[in-house]
């Protein structure tokens, strides 16, 4: 059986991959990543029989390098990152030490052991930062204005794998995909967060004031089980070296904003009357205004189109944290 690594598994789109591989995917055995010390196993708690797990921090080379060596994967879905963008600004050097130095030390390792494994580098919209209304829809060609550190990092390791495509005939697929939402998303997110509280407002556990952050913001939104399904496609469909943007197919005819989720989510509540306010500290010293992409090179190679719609996310993204709340289970 051929062995598939996720690194980052035990978090939001790692968990989720590897319940798709495990799902949909007989012939593959799954591997992930955990430190030994501080890795939290609840994503994939209901997997851990069926999941090979490793001891492995991606910024220590010498632990790479040892995994890499042990064990012959076909293809590495590297997800691990440092991915909340708020925090980026007050630990800039952390962001890069994870997501592009943990990345470098995968394409060394690779570079030196095991050359023919597929890398599948996931980036993000964010990398694209501050772009003009004229822009839209983005295209794999567009311009790179990042605003926030985290989304340097993200260029940063989209193209050192590219540097070692080129130099060293490397098989790094690059994507970029845009916003995905949907269960065991972390609480600090947007719609989790709306969600998180809207959860707690039900359980009497808060007032029906939410706090929110900036709410303009235009987005296309995909569930990350349709993510994680491109995620598949795109290692085994598209050409190394070639990026590709994977998101919601409804380009521009049918973008949401923050604020558009924040309102159907109170509607789906069943609290009446709840209100919602600004507050300052959720408010990022730069936003990113609009994010809505052209994916049609990655749809046409891979016929791949997302299935779930944007209320359903919503749903499933509320009924999660409505489920963690009632069972005491969301601190």
């Amino acid at each position: 059986m051929k062995k598939i690594l996720i690194t980052g598994i035990t978090g939001f789109v790692g968990s989720h991959l590897a319940d798709f591989i495990l799902e949909k995917k007989k012939n593959y055995q799954v591997h992930g990543i955990k430190r030994w010390h501080l890795s939290n196993l609840k994503n994939i708690k209901h997997n851990l029989k069926r999941i090979t797990l490793h001891d492995c921090d991606i910024t220590d080379p010498v632990s790479v390098d040892k995994l890499i060596k042990k064990v012959k994967f076909h293809i590495i879905f590297h997800c691990a990152a440092e991915s909340f963008v708020s925090p980026s600004w007050d630990h800039p050097n952390r962001y890069m030490t994870v997501n592009y130095n943990g990345t470098l030390n995968f394409l060394e390792s690779l570079r030196k052991y095991s050359s023919k494994t597929i890398f599948h580098i996931p980036g993000s919209g964010e990398e694209y930062g501050e772009i003009y209304e004229e822009e839209i829809p983005i295209k794999p060609t567009t311009v790179l204005r990042p605003v926030n550190p985290y989304a340097v990092s993200k260029i940063a390791q989209d193209l050192i794998g590219y540097v070692y495509y080129k130099s060293y005939g490397l098989n790094v697929i690059r994507t970029r995909s845009f916003n995905h939402e949907g269960p065991r998303r972390e609480k600090v997110f947007g719609i989790s967060w709306y969600a998180y509280q809207i959860a707690l407002i039900e359980n009497g556990l808060m007032k029906p004031l939410l706090e929110v952050g900036e709410i303009d913001d235009r987005r296309n939104f995909t569930h990350v089980s349709d993510i994680v399904e491109a995620y598949w496609m795109s290692a085994n469909k598209c050409k190394p070296g070639e990026l590709y943007l994977v998101g919601s197919e409804e380009v521009e005819k049918n973008t949401f904003t923050f604020r558009n989720a924040l309102e159907m989510l109170i509607k789906m509540s069943s609290t009446k009357n709840i209100k919602y306010k600004t507050v300052k500290k959720y408010v990022r010293p730069t936003n990113v205004p609009r994010l809505i992409a052209d994916t049609k090179k990655f749809r046409k190679l891979t016929k791949w189109k997302p299935k779930i719609k944007f209320r359903q996310i919503l749903l499933d993204t509320l009924n999660y944290w409505r489920e963690k709340v009632s069972n005491n289970d969301h601190i």
